[in-house]
């Protein structure tokens, strides 16, 4: 039994409606939860807003991108599989960087051992590892029948004897493999013979490869799978051809009469065809699958120059053939505009400007309804916080969340709490135990402030700590305990020194005190020696 369903549609707000009504029906346990396939955190984040403007509330929903679930469910179907693959190239760039040596001798591994023997060999062999790494895993992908060959020995050229020695032991543990061996255990299998999800939805992907599509097909036999794509065109286009297809396709022909028409080369929409090609190969793919197909058109109609080429696409119509069928567009339509920005800066100042611009002029318009997108989030986010949050009338503030980006640069809790890791097995320097208290986040947890932590830094410096927590600690790295410049011999002085003068020359029990505490800072010695301890600990 398959139960393969796909949803398209040109619009996501149809999609979206279309995946709340397929949600609707419970699944078994009311614990159990619902598996939605994404892209992107930006793409997790939209839909669940959506979901809960739907239903009232939404929770109890996972949202794993396509990698990462595919390797839930080798783990689900295959047993004894580890947490993490050898072959991700996080991992094997490292023993890419082993095995290279051991063949740079060697017949057909020239080009890299010339690589290799100029300057900065070390830096050049991670980078090339990596590299090596990453293409490995494509190939998984794209080229598993190559990747089998090579395993068979068929083949001796220098990626090849590569590949060889990094999956020795491991060649049944890669995509390719594991796919093979889990597409035959699921032929065989009875629904309910392994603990898949109850029901799987990809929502919002633009593309998957063919060694994807044919695992959720496999899926599809033990567990509900749905497909919501945006499909721009309502019309089959897999077969339009560009301009720049028609050229290549003619280029060095010696026929004289070698035209669209008389090659049979579909035209359609000329947009779709030059700037689609992603989406056409994905579609003329998914032609090779079994499933059952639900649409979801709408047409926007011509009332402005975005909703005629949108409508141009959707009926894959191509006007500039036809004056007749041309459209007048109004003088004052800003449906489509380009704005010449001169820095990053700026262009998100013209943004912001431009959607002040837009609420004033629509009333009913809401912040929420409005996605802004750009290749590179991580290099305009500080710009997009400088401007944004710059207004101190709250009338001019526009709430915004930005998406998609690394962990370490969207939370500075995420980035201390590795600081914190980096310091197991170190020396504890002043530097180092002084750059996590300059966390907000730490700050606030021991009550302390900005101007509080200039305060420590000067008493840091006075009493002279440079590293080590007591002189027990020391003797990790030196032959010799003492007390002197470390962490408990500073904060001593220092509690001494508010205690009792010591005028900077009289020992308490071989101790000088530190004379310049006084009043409201001993309240932040208090809370910097808590710290302390705690980090220490």
């Amino acid at each position: 039994m398959k139960s393969l369903r796909l949803f398209t549609g040109n619009r996501l707000d149809l999609l979206a409606k279309a995946l709340a009504e397929v949600l609707e029906a419970p699944l078994a346990s009311p614990i159990e939860q619902e598996i939605i396939v994404v892209q992107s955190k930006g793409m997790e984040r939209w839909i669940s807003m959506q979901l809960a403007a739907h239903f009232g509330v939404w929770a109890n929903c996972r949202f794993p991108f396509p990698n990462a679930f595919v390797y839930e469910i080798f783990q689900s179907i295959l047993p004894d599989l580890p947490d993490f693959s050898v072959f991700d190239p996080k991992f094997s760039t490292w023993k890419i960087m082993s095995i290279l040596p051991t063949h740079l001798d060697e017949p057909g591994f020239e080009s890299l051992k010339h690589y290799l023997d100029s300057s900065g060999w070390s830096l050049k062999q991670l980078q090339l590892s990596r590299r090596i790494a990453e293409t490995f895993d494509q190939y998984i992908l794209y080229r598993p029948e190559m990747i089998t060959r090579w395993e068979a020995g068929e083949d001796d050229q220098w990626q090849a004897v590569v590949w060889r020695d990094l999956a020795k032991g491991f060649e049944q543990q890669h995509r390719a493999a594991l796919g093979k061996t889990l597409l035959e255990k699921i032929v065989k299998a009875a629904p309910g013979s392994f603990p898949v999800p109850r029901r799987v939805s990809l929502f919002g992907i633009s593309y998957l490869p063919p060694f994807h599509m044919q695992l959720f097909e496999g899926l599809s036999r033990l567990t509900e799978v749905n497909l919501f794509l945006l499909n721009p065109c309502r019309e089959y286009w897999g077969d339009l051809a560009s301009e720049r297809d028609v050229r290549r396709i003619t280029a060095g022909s010696k026929t004289a009469d070698l035209s669209r028409e008389a090659l049979f080369l579909e035209a359609g929409n000329p947009l779709l065809a030059s700037m689609g090609t992603l989406g056409k190969d994905f579609f003329e793919l998914l032609t090779d699958f079994d499933y059952e197909e639900s649409t979801f058109f709408r047409d926007p109609g011509d009332g402005h120059l975005l909703a005629c080429i949108q409508s141009n696409i959707l009926n894959l119509r191509d006007r500039a053939g036809n004056p007749n069928e041309k459209t007048t567009i109004a003088e004052d339509d800003r449906s489509i505009q380009i704005h010449s920005c001169h820095s990053p800066m700026r262009e998100v100042e013209v943004l912001y400007d431009h959607l002040l611009e837009i609420f004033e002029r629509e009333a009913d318009l809401l912040p929420k309804d409005i996605l802004v997108m750009t290749p590179e989030i991580d290099t305009y986010a500080p710009f997009i916080q400088a401007v944004f949050d710059a207004p101190e009338d709250e009338r001019q503030r526009i709430p915004y969340s930005i998406a998609d980006r690394s962990m370490r640069k969207e939370s500075k809790i995420a980035d201390t709490f590795l600081a914190l890791l980096d310091l197991w097995g170190e020396r504890l320097t002043a530097p180092q135990v002084l750059s996590i208290l300059e966390a907000p986040s730490v700050r606030a947890q021991f009550d302390l402030t900005e101007t509080d932590l200039d305060l420590i830094v000067r008493w840091v410096r006075e009493v002279r700590i440079r590293w080590g927590v007591d002189e027990q600690d020391r003797l990790r790295w030196s032959p010799h305990a003492f007390r002197e410049n470390t962490w408990r011999g500073g904060l001593e002085r220092l509690l001494l020194g508010y205690a009792m003068p010591g005028k900077d020359e009289n020992l308490f029990g071989g101790i000088l005190p530190y004379d310049h505490i006084e009043g409201s800072e001993a309240a932040v010695l208090g809370n910097f020696i808590e710290y302390a301890e705690q980090l220490f600990r």
